[in-house]
């Protein structure tokens, strides 16, 4: 098979939502409809039931939130698919902005019960910014929830993105009975199986015939009739350029837990997503077809083998062709490097990759000096810039309570820091050179407590500060020009491991009161070396 041809199979996607809107679940049914799993599991499951494929780790499963992105990769059908189930707690947003530079669509779940919600909106913020095309599914439509009608009108009026609804349900909690696929003008009427852990028995019929009429209350089939004649005659028109473009997202409607409208969303979404997209790099617009291989890390995991205390730095393949033991370049180091040990992923299972291509995800066991955002590549002028940084608004000093663990203690932060966990800061001149860490969010400081721990025996201690906003320096400004900065009270310098100065505020007086002492110094909330190259589609 041509390169090419193995390229239009690759579907990449990631599953974003506001937290407990069921996005693990989905993506468990995802992986049951596939054929992936022949079981689902359910991060909130009982002792006797089996947990999330996706939610590998300790804290994860006791917690019953995903707090780390996880890859998937399986086949279906024609296609290989790369899923990437990303964080939904908003402390965990700068992983989930990481994981939405590697992929070329996006599958949006809803909780159709409260609408739209903050998290969601954020995360389409970014995706919208990408131009990535978003596909949505209204899910727990087992319960009660709001009007469908007005859940596709919230798509428009909050986000701002016309909606099409490519099946409707017929009913909503109790009286859900199943949905009515536009596309063919067939109903899918669903039964439940326990737990929901094996594929709906499904019924197909025709919305005008006498079995579905007869299955609904009068009232309720009146209404579906009604809707679907509304949405038929005034609703958005079906147009796939539109949603590549971002403009339209196909709207699916279900119950994940119960498997209702799984098998529905998974063959919609990849009738209509791209495979994978040009992206933009130092030397121009690369292709997937590019017969010149390169790729970037946007993911670095250590110890998902509890056996094996071992590190894994993910890459997205961009273009070219990957062959396990071939030489290529890593442009951060200047070095060429021999690319072994590659492995799919399949939640905590691995097995060895000898070959993969563009939209491919390789994670590579080793090969401690890749960063996050470094570029791999067989030349070496090609360099991606796609990984985004954020200002922290957390800050603690975290110290190591046990003198006789420091070498447990330095390793596992070390690891961690890697994995861009958290940020590290030095305070500049002070007297004791203890690590300041800075976070989106602060669970992500319970994390690197709870993984110190758990993965390397090491016992730690957070000292919580005052400063809540991170301002980065230009480095045009002079050592001349640094030396007449005049603080506000509270305010200190920085720098960090990287030697790039930064100044902590405690708040947004302190913030403005500094610009308006120090009119000529610039000040960044991003790293001024960090730009982000916005990726734009250049066709498919």
């Amino acid at each position: 098979m041509s390169n090419l041809k193995e390229i239009n199979r690759r579907r990449t996607f990631a599953i974003i939502s506001h937290p407990d809107a069921g996005k693990t679940t989905l993506t468990e049914k995802l992986l049951l409809y596939g054929g992936a799993v022949q079981l689902a599991g359910s991060v909130t499951a009982r002792k006797n039931q089996r947990k999330a494929t996706s939610d590998w780790m300790e804290l994860e499963k006791k917690r019953g939130i995903s707090i780390s992105s996880t890859v998937l990769q399986f086949d279906y059908k024609d296609y290989k698919i790369n899923l990437l189930d990303t964080p939904g707690h908003e402390d965990f947003s700068e992983d989930t902005y990481r994981v939405l530079t590697a992929v070329d669509s996006v599958v949006m779940v809803i909780d159709a019960a409260k609408g739209i919600e903050a998290q969601t909106r954020k995360l389409f913020e970014v995706c919208r910014k990408r131009e990535i095309p978003i596909f949505t599914f209204m899910n727990k439509l087992d319960r009660p929830t709001l009007d469908p009608l007005i859940l596709m009108d919230e798509l428009e009026s909050v986000l701002g993105i016309h909606a099409y609804a490519m099946n409707y349900p017929l009913g909503t909690g109790i009286d859900f009975k199943g949905v009515y696929d536009r596309q063919t003008n067939q109903v899918h009427l669903f039964e439940k199986t326990t737990g929901g852990a094996f594929k709906a028995p499904v019924e197909i019929h025709d919305p005008a015939g006498d079995f579905v009429r007869n299955k609904l209350s009068e009232e309720n089939y009146n209404k579906f009739v009604e809707e679907i004649e509304m949405l038929d005659t005034a609703g958005a028109e079906f147009n796939r350029d539109a949603v590549i473009n971002g403009k339209l997202t196909p709207v699916f409607f279900g119950s994940a837990i119960n498997n209702f409208g799984i098998e529905l969303l998974l063959n919609g979404f990849l009738d209509y997503a791209l495979p994978p997209s040009p992206r933009e790099s130092s030397e121009g617009v690369i292709k997937p077809e590019d017969k010149r291989f390169s790729g970037f890390i946007f993911k670095i995991q250590a110890n998902m083998d509890p056996k094996h205390r071992d590190r894994i730095a993910f890459m997205r393949v961009c273009s070219g062709k990957f062959e396990r033991d071939m030489q290529a370049f890593h442009p951060k180091t200047g070095k060429k490097i021999r690319l072994s040990n590659s492995q799919k992923l399949f939640g905590q299972e691995r097995e060895t990759v000898d070959e993969a291509f563009a939209g491919d995800i390789i994670g590579f066991i080793g090969n401690s000096n890749f960063g996050i955002g470094d570029t791999i590549t067989d030349d070496i002028n090609i360099v991606y810039n796609e990984i985004p940084k954020f200002a922290p608004e957390y800050f603690v000093f975290m110290h190591n309570p046990n003198p006789s663990n420091y070498k447990k203690f330095r390793d596992g932060l070390d690891q961690l820091l890697q994995e861009g966990v958290v940020q590290s800061f030095y305070i500049k001149n002070s007297a004791q050179k203890i690590q300041l860490l800075g976070a989106v969010g602060p669970l992500q400081f319970e994390v690197v407590q709870y993984r110190l721990h758990d993965e390397y025996g090491a016992e730690s201690r957070l000292e919580r500060t005052n400063w809540k906003i991170c301002r980065w320096i230009s480095p045009e400004i002079t050592k001349e020009m640094q030396a007449g900065i005049l603080l506000p009270a509270g305010a200190v310098r920085a720098y960090e491991t990287e030697e790039r100065e930064v100044i902590l505020f405690t708040s947004e007086w302190s913030l403005n009161y500094f610009k308006e002492k120090n009119p000529n110094i610039e000040l960044g909330d991003i790293p001024f070396d960090n730009e982000i190259i916005e990726m734009k589609k250049t066709g498919s």
